[in-house]
């Protein structure tokens, strides 16, 4: 069996993680809302309709911010159809995505699920068909406490207290040929920098989020970080990083080799930030939100055919991805991606949260189930809370078609000092062998193996559905420990969690 050699060092930091690195993603989109967090009428739901069999999976997975109401949907988001009396609101078509939107869940019934599932709101303006005076409408509705126009009309939807939204972005994917009045460079540039201004004067204490280009593969990518930051530099506090993965052509080897893609795709952003910052004489720094990450193939037949052919349905079933197994072994190296650039990557979503792209699903009629990428991110969350360590890893490589040689196994350790645990998550995208991990942690001192655990499965393919968990969680005694030193196997194509904790 070949041997991979890793050495972890709790001097050698690279940042406490930022919790918000667990984020996700709720879009006015398909049976995100619609049959997905909201279903009045169904079994489940409780006073104000919010199901309570996903809210309970979506507390476990301790999401601390979502991002909201999009995504494409916010380019026409008009948001004042979207809060008063549900009697008052009135249906409209929905361009984005060419659905019918009801309105009746809207910014304080989003509000109210985030409170209930301990998540903040990262709310997104509409600067595609609006623009400056709407976005600080909104703000001022928002966060303003009282005595002016939009304060009262939040008073008057019964909403006493400001709902203080913290974090904000300006805009989505403003380069998108797709995106609603989408920009040139200039154009995005000069908008969100006077947003931004505005907004500040009217709560100096928000942070907002710049569009960064859609996707790495983008023809103005990273001309449009550079180009756009040059005029909202000094408003802005983070640029968004969007990207999605899949297996359209059928190879799993080089399907899980697309990681490598995103450790380039933050890098680049990070240089382009910094050169920003070195050409402005700027003493800020520019950190990162990928506030889109995910998989994403399985339904793009689907998704044309509706939008194309069956438009104008309210929550249609778009974008319902079905994940397997290799899907949640690519969801794991991307969360490792996201932990192992904690210095500058704060903010991230996993895209999406309920049945779209999403790793909780529903039936209309039933229960709510995990789909396998639900715990790869889920054991992050829970186990991934502390400060990001590098590791010296040398691992084993394998040749793929597109990215030429890759490692074996990509990793990252996390230290909780306040529990005294090391955490290490580690997939071996080797499809075809098994390998002996050794650690290195003597400067750890005194350690003990609490456990081990992986997710494993003979076929790629394996599904889960409401009826049959085939991909789930199990938990090993194959950890020894001696000398400062751990050893264990990390199986052919498998997710692990290795966890490590204080000899009392």
């Amino acid at each position: 069996m070949k041997k991979v050699k890793m050495t972890v060092d709790k001097v050698f930091v690279v940042a406490p993680v930022d919790k918000r690195i667990y984020g996700s993603f709720i879009e006015h989109l398909g049976r995100a809302v619609y049959g997905g967090i909201y279903q009045p009428g169904h079994e489940s739901a409780d006073e104000d309709g919010f199901r309570r069999d996903v809210m309970q999976l979506v507390k476990e997975l301790d999401v601390p911010v979502i991002r909201y109401p999009g995504g494409n949907f916010v380019s026409n988001f008009f948001w004042e159809d979207s809060v008063g009396p549900i009697s008052e609101r009135k249906p409209r078509l929905e361009l984005a995505w060419r659905s019918l939107e009801p309105n009746t869940f809207g910014l304080g019934e989003f509000s109210r699920w985030a409170a209930k599932v301990n998540a903040e709101m990262m709310m997104a303006v509409n600067l595609g068909t609006r623009g400056i005076a709407d976005a600080c409408n909104l703000l001022e509705y928002c966060n303003h406490p009282s005595g002016t126009k939009y304060s009262e009309l939040r008073r008057t939807h019964g909403v006493e207290e400001p709902y203080n939204i913290k974090l904000w972005c300006l805009g989505n994917e403003m380069d998108g040929e797709w995106q609603l009045g989408r920009k040139t460079m200039d154009e995005y540039g000069r908008l969100s920098e006077e947003t931004a201004k505005a907004m500040k004067l009217i709560d100096p204490t928000i942070e907002l989020v710049s569009c960064g280009s859609s996707f790495k593969d983008m023809p103005t990518f990273p001309q449009w970080e550079a180009t756009t930051l040059e005029y909202n530099y000094e408003y802005v506090d983070y640029i968004s990083l969007h990207q999605y993965y899949g297996n359209a052509t059928g190879d799993s080897w080089d399907y899980l080799a697309q990681s490598d893609d995103m450790e380039e795709f933050i890098h680049t952003v990070t240089s382009v930030c910094d050169f920003v910052k070195a050409k402005k004489r700027s003493r800020k720094t520019i950190n990162l939100s990928f506030d889109e990450w995910n998989v994403w193939f399985h339904s793009k037949a689907e998704e044309e055919d509706i939008t194309v052919n069956h438009a104008w349905q309210t929550a249609p079933a778009l974008l319902e991805d079905h994940y397997n197994f290799e899907d949640a072994l690519m969801v794991g190296l991307m969360m490792i991606t996201l932990l192992k650039n904690a210095d500058r990557v704060k903010i991230a979503c996993l895209a999406q949260l309920v049945n779209v792209i999403a790793p909780i699903m529903t039936d209309a009629k039933g229960g709510a189930w995990k789909q396998t990428i639900y715990y790869p991110f889920f054991h992050a969350s829970k186990y991934g809370r502390g400060t990001v360590l590098h590791t010296v890893c040398d691992s084993p490589v394998h040749e793929t078609s597109g990215h030429g040689m890759v490692a074996d196994i990509v990793s990252v350790a996390v230290f909780s000092e306040e529990r005294e645990e090391l955490n290490i998550f580690a997939v071996n995208r080797n499809l075809a062998e098994d390998l002996l991990l050794e650690i290195d942690m003597r400067s750890f001192g005194d350690y003990q193996a609490i456990e081990k655990i992986e997710m494993i499965s003979d076929d790629l393919k394996a599904e889960n559905t409401l009826f049959e968990e085939r991909v789930k969680p199990y938990v090993s005694g194959d950890i020894r420990l001696e000398g400062g030193k751990a050893e264990t196997v990390l199986k052919k194509a498998s997710w692990n969690v290795i966890r490590l904790g204080k000899l009392y």
